[in-house]
């Protein structure tokens, strides 16, 4: 057995118990029936206050357009604000409305919730050791996304 073997066996195994931890049920209480870019954004907000189109279609990394339809369906919920700029009327501003607001500080609730279930099964040692392997984790894949970009921002045009 190779050691690269292994760790695919490994990660497979930790994928096939994460999926039986992570239930429907477990994921419905913490997204509070949000999908993925509607609780990037929400985070967004709750950090910024106010952020504009381009700002929310760079953080999710959507196209423009697409952001302005996720922002249309959470406006129809009352989750989001759109607001002219008072300082230059072509800006559109997106803030929290007050069902966002209490949904995102919901989603806050249940993820300190569960996060303190499982902060309780290890030692401090353990969870600075973890968490330094996550740093370090997020970094290699943060330098991975860059060099995916640089890659694909270079295109060759064949001339014939």
């Amino acid at each position: 057995m190779t050691k690269e073997y292994d760790i695919e066996k490994a990660i497979g195994n930790y994928m096939d118990d994460i999926r039986l931890m992570l239930s429907p049920k477990i994921w419905e209480n913490l997204l509070l029936d949000c999908t993925k870019n509607e609780l990037f954004i929400l985070w967004l907000l709750y950090r910024y206050k106010e952020v504009n189109m381009t700002q929310i279609a760079d953080y999710v990394n959507v196209p423009l357009n697409t952001a302005t339809g996720i922002i249309s369906r959470m406006e129809k919920r009352n989750l989001v604000l759109r607001q002219r700029s008072i300082e230059d009327k072509r800006v559109v501003t997106i803030r929290l409305d007050s069902k966002g607001t209490e949904q995102i500080n919901s989603i806050i609730k249940e993820a300190m919730r569960y996060s303190s279930s499982l902060m309780k099964a290890f030692t401090k040692e353990e969870i600075e050791a973890f968490l330094d392997m996550l740093q370090r984790a997020v970094e290699v894949l943060k330098q991975e996304s860059l060099k995916d970009k640089n890659k694909k921002a270079i295109k060759k045009i064949n001339i014939d």
